[in-house]
């Protein structure tokens, strides 16, 4: 998700969840809720940086619990105003490490996937249920902080008291709904999968697919078909009234097996680029030294991530030995932190 999404939804569960907390423990579980993007930095120290650092180390189990340990500690350095209120590190800790964990789990929820069980494994994992910028989710979020507002000002108009702590009803209906539009994108998601693996494609039945969201509708996905000689790029729509043509698709198909290819895809660069890549598409070229090997991310056209696109670049001999390689941004990819 993206940092704003991100922030929204910590102070939403603050409101909901811990809404006695405070001042402190507001910032805090912002800061939590947010720190982990702090990885998109690594954009900045070119394309082995961003796939090494990536929504790796920082999105974590570990790593989210050793940070909100650290902000509920230094969240107790400011010395108490007269009056006030400080919770200790105890306290302050679970709705820090809440905050954290629920970046995580909306992270998971997308489709560039995250490497949860640092440092005791290099999967990423991804459930592909919602685009990285859901202008849904942001409408859900906003509505549950800014209508109670709203709300509060009629109430006070009126001269009728509130009861109980001021948004939490407003931010508690907003989790809610936040959760059952995420069952519901799962749900649909599923939908497309067997939409997908119902069907052939130019005469071959799918080996692997994967449907990715679509900010605008929870109705329209982008789904991708991994048959034997080709990998099929298609637009779906679910719900009432939708029809699927798998002939709409448009296809690429893979390049003949190679020595030169076997040679590249077993290079330092291209299993860096293969962590990440979840369909890598080769291209071979000839040249007057041998050959020149391109892996990209399929599709090239319509990302199902966001911001810098990587390839992997590699020349060989006739022979399939290695005469270069390297990491390279894609020409046209955005340049965006998130």
């Amino acid at each position: 998700m993206d940092p704003l999404t991100h922030a929204l939804a910590s102070y939403t569960l603050k409101r909901a969840a811990f809404p006695r907390g405070a001042r402190n423990v507001t910032i805090a579980m912002l800061f939590a809720g947010t720190i982990a993007d702090l990885d998109i930095l690594s954009v900045c120290f070119g394309p082995s940086a961003f796939l090494t650092f990536d929504r790796t180390y920082f999105h974590s189990l570990l790593a989210a619990l050793f940070l909100a340990l650290l902000i509920a500690i230094l969240s107790q350095f400011p010395k108490r105003q007269p009056g006030g209120t400080q919770f200790s590190i105890k306290h302050i800790f679970v709705p820090v490490a809440a905050a954290a964990l629920l970046h995580l789990l909306m992270d998971l929820c997308q489709s560039i996937g995250v490497e949860l069980l640092w440092p005791f494994s290099p999967r990423r994992f991804s459930l592909d249920w919602l685009a990285h910028l859901d202008l849904w989710i942001l409408g859900i979020l906003l509505a549950g902080l800014l209508l109670p507002l709203l709300s509060g000002l009629v109430t006070e108009e009126i001269g009728a008291k509130s009861k109980g702590p001021k948004g939490r009803v407003g931010a508690s209906l907003a989790l809610a709904t936040l959760m059952v539009y995420i069952g519901a994108r799962a749900v649909l998601h599923s939908n497309v999968l067997s939409l997908l693996e119902s069907r052939t494609y130019h005469g071959e039945t799918p080996r692997r697919t994967a449907s990715f969201a679509q900010s605008a509708s929870p109705f329209r996905w982008h789904g991708i078909v991994e048959t034997e000689s080709a990998l099929h790029d298609v637009e779906v729509e679910v719900g009432p009234g939708a029809s699927f043509d798998p002939e709409s698709a448009t296809t690429s198909y893979k390049p003949e097996p190679s020595p030169a290819l076997d040679a590249a895809r077993d290079t330092a660069v291209a299993r860096l680029f293969l962590q990440t890549a979840g369909f890598p598409k080769a291209s071979v070229e000839k040249t007057p030294q041998g050959f020149h090997i391109m892996l990209h991310a399929f599709p090239y056209t319509r990302d199902a991530s966001y911001g810098r696109r990587v390839e992997a670049l590699i020349d060989t001999d006739p022979s399939g030995k290695i005469l270069s390689q390297e990491l390279a941004w894609e020409p046209g990819s955005k340049g965006t932190w998130w």
